[in-house]
């Protein structure tokens, strides 16, 4: 299958989020209530749904997006590679931006690919149901609803790494580890960021961490294709694509 796909071709993305608010008692009573009786599935009986409320920003229902990080090689010889991020507290305005991209992207490239890591779990259904929260239409390449398996453009480097075998879950931070690959999670990981977020107030941060998973997915599916990997000379972060 990786064979026949051009790595030029490919959207790498990341997003990172966050509970849509600092605290559980800052939300509004029903929503107080419904958090209260999501969180029962997975809380001990020693948790509250107040104590485990920093988990809240996993659910597409409960949280909210603050950046949004893409990339794709630009270049193959060398291998050169583009990077962009959108990002801020206003998630309506980074899921627009986001999708006026992607769209120029769908446009520019006839089999255009999106590729994230867990990206099937939770990156792309988790744009799509903030996407519809924000009274916002969904874009067609995101949009897999109704189509058949080979008509979906959706790349999972965790997906293609199991090779059937679904029987654990396998981080990206391992995965790069293990294949020689420099790890993204050398300043903060995902369970760090709603912290960063509200308490450090440090957005920079996060996007740059948001940065290094993109690039890192990019590492590992070259690796997959057994492609030599982007140096870091060949990384640019730009503004417009």
């Amino acid at each position: 299958m990786l064979d026949s796909i051009k790595i030029e071709d490919i959207l790498f993305l990341d997003i990172e989020t966050v509970p849509q608010m600092p605290s559980m008692n800052l939300l509004e009573p029903p929503a107080q209530a419904l958090w209260d009786k999501k969180s029962k599935f997975f809380r001990s009986p020693e948790e509250s749904a107040e104590t485990v409320y920093e988990r809240a920003g996993i659910y597409a229902e409960f949280g909210k997006i603050i950046c949004i990080s893409v990339g794709y090689i630009k270049d193959k010889n060398p291998l050169s590679f583009r990077l962009k991020s959108f990002f801020g507290d206003d998630e309506k305005k980074i899921l627009a931006e986001f999708s006026e991209m992607l769209l120029k992207f769908s446009k520019s490239k006839k089999d255009a690919l999106l590729c994230a890591h867990n990206g099937k779990e939770f990156d792309f259904p988790y744009i799509a149901r903030r996407m519809i929260i924000n009274r916002q239409v969904i874009p067609e390449i995101l949009d897999n609803a109704g189509k058949k398996p080979w008509e979906v453009k959706l790349l999972d480097t965790m997906d293609l790494w199991k090779f059937g075998d679904y029987k654990n879950y396998t981080s990206l931070n391992l995965l790069t580890t293990i294949l020689g690959i420099p790890s993204p999670k050398d300043d903060i990981d995902g369970s760090m960021v709603a912290k960063v977020y509200y308490e450090e107030n440090d957005l920079g941060r996060i996007v740059r961490y948001c940065e290094k998973d993109v690039l890192a997915i990019a590492q590992v599916l070259l690796r997959f294709k057994n492609l030599p990997p982007v140096q870091d000379n060949m990384i640019e972060s730009v503004t417009a694509f």
